[in-house]
């Protein structure tokens, strides 16, 4: 009885003394290997060379200072209501008399860490902040052995105060929010 009408008909067909023994698959094995040594090398020399980024990469974050110097993020918390993964945390504090040179809203991140190990590199932070205080920029994270050198505080986050110091994040801005 049959439950289909996709039946198929086995051949038991009878194996010749070279198939027997192998040979055609061990020549044709050697063949492929005979091609891939005369194949271009895929790898490089890295660090003296390096592949090309592609420019829509996203890599370390950065937290942006504004023409003065002073932190653009205000602890809004869109950021890290945006991220998927939950990477971001944050602790908001109020500026005292003193630190306006500092922080340009009443409002800043006292504390502001990323988990680059939980991060999914999607660009959400930075679509959701108001003020454009984050960006991720083409820059690689370093790799390492310990779990805690991953999260990212102020100190690896934020971009250096004088001009030379700064990242060029221009090819992420949106060009629609400086209208």
């Amino acid at each position: 009885m049959q439950l289909t009408n996709r039946s198929k008909i086995v051949v038991n067909k009878e194996m010749t003394f070279a198939e027997k023994i192998y040979l055609p698959a061990i020549l044709s094995g050697l063949l492929i290997t005979i091609k891939h040594l005369f194949r271009k090398k895929a790898t490089v020399k890295y660090p003296e060379q390096t592949r090309p980024i592609a420019p829509v990469y996203r890599g370390w974050h950065v937290l942006k200072r504004d023409e003065q110097g002073r932190e653009n993020c205000t602890a809004c918390g869109l950021c890290a209501v945006a991220c998927p993964a939950e990477a971001i945390t944050m602790t908001a504090a109020e500026r005292k008399k003193g630190e306006e040179h500092l922080y340009r809203e009443e409002k800043y991140a006292a504390v502001y860490e990323i988990n680059m190990l939980r991060c999914i590199y999607c660009g959400l932070c930075e679509e959701a902040c108001p003020k454009e205080a984050i960006f991720l920029t083409d820059r690689m994270v370093p790799s390492d052995m310990v779990r805690t050198n991953f999260i990212f505080g102020k100190d690896k986050l934020v971009e250096g105060k004088e001009a030379d110091k700064r990242i060029d994040v221009s090819k992420r801005q949106n060009a629609h929010r400086h209208q």
